[in-house]
């Protein structure tokens, strides 16, 4: 019997597919590894020939957003360019945007509890899509003078804390419809103030 959803062969990402509804519908740990062949349209014992058990799927979910996290953060840097604070402010409207167009591979990168190390190509993706937003901040401080120029990655985490935050609270869910700001007003209004502060721009 022909089963709906699972369509040439391509079993594992039918999986990831369904996954990923459920992970924006139930959550990362509403759900079960049957609900999850059940929306594929497979048999529950399908699933095992790919993935070990359901955070297996959702690692795969999340490594596939880490890889258009990363794609969406090179392209919005490239666009940036000439200009090295374009770059950085592009970098955090992108983070914003994958959240909003992704939120289920968001969730499984950022909020299902993954050991994100412990899996060598998870690992691989997720340091791919940082490594843009700190290329980006070490092209925006090289222009400080080296004695006052703080370490690049500690400047890329603050950044990153800023956007994450803006995006928990803000750009999801209830309490996004609740903000008086946009998020993208909230961030590119801290990310100002942050800068600033560091000197990188001028007081206005």
């Amino acid at each position: 019997m022909h089963k709906r959803g699972y369509h040439h062969g391509n079993l594992k990402q039918a999986l990831v597919e369904a996954t990923l509804k459920l992970i924006n519908a139930k959550g990362p740990h509403g759900f079960t590894m049957a609900e999850a062949a059940k929306a594929a349209g497979v048999s529950p014992a399908a699933p095992y020939r790919h993935f070990s058990g359901k955070e297996d799927m959702i690692a795969e979910a999340a490594r596939q957003g880490f890889e258009i996290f990363a794609d969406l953060m090179q392209y919005a840097y490239q666009k940036g360019a000439p200009s090295a604070l374009a770059s950085f402010e592009a970098t955090g409207r992108a983070y914003l945007a994958f959240a909003r167009k992704h939120p289920g591979h968001y969730i499984a990168m950022f909020e299902s509890g993954l050991r994100i190390n412990a899996d060598p190509a998870l690992a691989l993706a997720s340091n791919r899509a940082m490594s843009v937003l700190s290329q980006a901040t070490e092209d925006l401080i090289a222009q400080l003078p080296a004695d006052r120029r703080p370490p690049a990655t500690m400047v890329t985490q603050h950044i990153w804390a800023m956007s994450h935050g803006v995006v928990e609270l803000f750009a999801r869910g209830e309490p996004g419809a609740r903000a008086p700001f946009t998020p993208e007003d909230l961030l590119e209004s801290g990310i100002g103030v942050y800068l600033r502060g560091l000197g990188i721009l001028t007081q206005a």
